[in-house]
């Protein structure tokens, strides 16, 4: 291989964040990182606990300069506590308790877990304004359907994140708020005019600019008023036009994973990648599915459209000058590490409990209509809900916050009402839900319910869009860990 092929083979992989399964890095990323790949993402399967996370990334950094992300929102969406549940609320709570200094605090917060977990770009906070009620993907992730609420707090959580050293990762542009197809599967169409997605979903994107957010996720969805059929991360109007040239954004722009069907059952896999590039994109995220095979391909499939010409080497050393100054930054930052573990976030946290400022939060977000008086021999009924691809298999639930009670989980469809009913009676009955409104069976089982025990306590642990006319109404904004404990608090105290 000569020496110019070597350089565009590094410059290629550069644009790649790659994954890869189990708790230690695999041989192919330690070589790959050695011939210039970009860096990772990491995901739930790869973090077993802080110690272990911190001497995988320790690994990734002797072997390259890696870029080392994750998605940790808080809230539904966690990689750092996938098995336990997040000890922070998500976005739509911190939206509704509406505190921008409370905002970034939790930020600021995750942020130092992450420094401290040797990972150096939050792929959050989640910019999308969720104008869809029934949004198969984002929901709880926003922090609420008013554009400006969704600005101030995205700001927030871009200088709460920055300000520890870890990079924003503003998502999904141009906006996924209003769809209702999870792109995961397909292209959701995002059908407005340019002027309304100018005034709703780019004020977020426009404000965390403003705000110096160090990078931006691209969204697989179509607006065609913008980008025809194409979805926004293949559209040049898009990231170029728009972003770029419109909104003046300097920073590094990186896709939503390559391996969603929204692309792969397009373009696929590896013409995407070329594709997303060519539009303008820095950095491609792979998701979890490609492995080292899969990687060399599109790495190599880079490298022949640059040589043929339809993907400009200039495009790909502009996205790697992006990439470099990201790294800069990285290194400039280094040092507010070692500030940044305070009484916000404890050592102790992933242990189980919640730290002060994600306990704080969620209390200050919960919600509580009507009376809840004392429990005598609780019945919870928790009603399942389908996990979310983006959300995965978190676990979510109140038992751990109330021992004395008996948990049933259970589904829907398979329920019967009656048979709950009998095993309630002359109990507290407690019926927690989670997105009720976007689930019929769900709203059926509660009804039923309720209808029989009109004193019995529903609590909603997604967004609180459909209420039933039960005694007592607690709305949590979420269903992480912080979350339940703060709700079950209200029917303790």
């Amino acid at each position: 291989m000569s020496h110019s092929d070597r350089g565009l083979r590094r410059l290629a992989a550069g644009t790649l964040l790659a994954a890869f399964t189990g708790t230690t890095a695999p041989g192919w990323v330690l070589r790959e990182l050695e011939g210039g790949l970009g860096g990772v993402t990491l995901f739930g399967f790869n973090v077993a606990e802080p110690a272990g996370l911190a001497e995988l990334t320790a690994s990734l950094r002797a072997a390259g300069d890696p870029v080392v992300s994750l998605d940790e929102e808080g809230g539904d969406v966690t990689r750092l506590a996938y098995h336990v549940g997040s000890p922070y609320p998500g976005n739509a709570a911190l939206g509704a308790v509406d505190d921008p200094d409370l905002t970034r605090r939790v930020y600021r917060a995750i942020g130092a877990e992450l420094v401290a977990c040797g990972v150096n770009l939050d792929m959050a906070p989640d910019a999308d304004v969720n104008t869809a009620e029934d949004n198969p993907v984002i929901g709880t992730r926003a922090f609420g359907d008013d554009p400006e609420l969704v600005a101030r707090h995205t700001v927030a959580a871009v200088e709460g994140l920055q300000a520890v050293g870890v990079a924003a990762c503003v998502k999904h542009f141009p906006g996924h708020g209003a769809t209702t197809v999870d792109s995961h599967l397909d292209v959701p169409v995002v059908d407005v005019p340019l002027d309304v997605l100018r005034a709703r979903e780019l004020a977020p994107f426009r404000a965390a600019i403003g705000a110096g957010t160090k990078s931006i996720m691209t969204a697989h969805v179509a607006v065609p008023a913008l980008t025809g059929d194409r979805p926004a991360t293949l559209s040049s109007a898009a990231l170029t036009g728009l972003l770029r040239e419109e909104l003046g954004y300097r920073g590094v722009v990186i896709s939503d994973a390559l391996d969603m069907q929204a692309i792969t059952d397009g373009v696929g896999l590896a013409e995407g990648a070329v594709q997303s590039l060519a539009a303008g994109a820095d950095l491609l995220c792979l998701g979890p599915r490609p492995g080292p095979d899969e990687v060399a391909w599109i790495i190599d499939t880079i490298v022949a459209a640059a040589r043929d010409g339809r993907l400009p080497v200039a495009r790909l050393e502009e996205a790697a000058a992006r990439t470099t100054a990201l790294r800069t930054w990285f290194g400039t930052r280094a040092g507010v590490a070692h500030e940044v573990r305070s009484a916000d976030a404890p050592d102790e946290t992933r242990g189980g409990g919640v730290p002060p400022i994600g306990l704080h939060a969620a209390r200050r977000a919960v919600r509580l209509d009507g009376s809840a008086g004392p429990l005598t021999d609780p019945l919870v009924v928790e009603v399942d809900t389908p996990p979310t691809i983006a959300v995965g298999d978190v676990p979510w639930g109140v038992s751990p916050w109330l021992p004395q009670a008996e948990v049933l989980r259970v589904r829907p469809a398979d329920a019967d009402a009656g048979a709950l009913l009998e095993r309630a009676a002359g109990r507290s009955l407690v019926v927690v839900v989670k997105d009720a409104h976007r689930y019929a069976d769900s709203r059926a089982l509660v009804s039923a319910l309720v209808a029989a025990r009109p004193d019995a306590i529903v609590v909603e642990m997604g967004l609180p869009v459909w209420r039933p006319g039960s005694a007592a109404y607690i709305a949590t904004y979420g269903a992480a860990r912080a979350n339940a404990q703060a709700a079950m608090e209200l029917l303790t105290a």
